[in-house]
C-alpha cells in the first residue's frame, strides 16, 4: 500500500499527538503531518492550504472534545475543497458514548470512528480505505 502524502491531526492533547506522530513514523504512514489544536485553528489553516494549493491532507484525524471549537462544530463548518478528491475524516476520540458514534454516522464526510489510542491496525485500515478511494 502506498503512503499518505499529508495527514492532519486536529486535537488538543499533546500526549495523543506525540503518540500518533510516533506510530505514524514507525509505520511509515505519511510524508507530512500537520497538527492543529482546535477546530477553528484547523479551519483557518486548512483554508490557507486550499487557497495556496499546498499539499492538501488526504486524511484528517479529528478529536471531538477540544476548546474554542470542538470536533462537532468543525464538522458542521468544514467543506472539502473544490476540484479535490474527498478528504477522509476519522473521528479519533476517547469517547465510547454510543450517542457520539451514532451522531458521527450522520456526517457523510466521516469515514470511521476510532477510540483512542491509534494503533497500527487502525492505520492499516485507513491506508486500505484511502487506496480504495484512489482507485475509484
Amino acid at each position: 500500500m502506498s503512503k499518505i502524502k499529508t495527514v492532519c491531526i486536529i486535537d488538543d492533547d499533546p500526549i495523543f499527538i506525540f503518540g500518533a506522530r510516533k506510530i505514524m513514523e514507525l509505520e511509515k504512514v505519511c510524508n507530512n503531518l500537520i497538527v492543529y489544536n482546535n477546530g477553528q485553528e484547523a479551519l483557518d489553516g486548512l483554508s490557507k492550504i486550499f487557497e495556496t494549493g499546498e499539499d492538501i491532507p488526504e486524511i484528517i484525524f479529528l478529536d471531538l472534545n477540544m476548546p474554542i471549537m470542538d470536533g462537532w462544530e468543525f464538522l458542521e463548518k468544514f467543506v472539502n475543497p473544490p476540484d479535490n478528491d474527498k478528504i477522509l475524516i476519522y473521528i479519533v476520540t476517547s469517547s465510547i458514548d454510543p450517542s457520539d458514534l451514532s451522531r458521527a454516522k450522520n456526517y457523510e464526510n466521516v469515514s470511521n470512528y476510532i477510540v483512542k489510542p491509534i494503533l497500527s491496525e487502525n492505520l492499516n485500515e485507513v491506508l486500505k480505505d484511502l487506496n480504495e478511494q484512489r482507485t475509484v
